[in-house]
């Protein structure tokens, strides 16, 4: 796959933003069917930083629930990745956030 289909978009949220912060973290949403290797390599080629580790994290989809039954449709999942960047290392797009 490549990286352009591998990475998704960027998360852009509180949570995403104090990992940046606290730890060197950067988080992205991927395709569901990649893994550690493809995401590590994407964001290698992607952004030029050097990649020391990345977690995936993968929310299932479910029924939409009204009153605890469940209603027509269903919540979309979506596969979220966690990367540590090395020390020294950042990512543009990320800093105006």
């Amino acid at each position: 796959m490549d990286y352009s289909q591998v990475l998704l978009k960027p998360v852009v949220s509180e949570k995403a933003n104090e990992a940046k912060e606290q730890s060197n973290h950067v988080s992205f949403y991927v395709h569901p069917d990649s893994n550690k290797i493809e995401v590590k390599k994407a964001v290698e080629t992607a952004f030029n930083v050097k990649v020391e580790s990345v977690n995936i994290v993968r929310k299932k989809a479910m029924p939409r629930m009204k009153f605890g039954r469940a209603t027509g449709g269903r919540i979309a999942g979506y596969k979220k990745a966690y990367v540590k960047l090395a020390a020294g290392d950042k990512i543009e797009i990320f800093e105006g956030v």
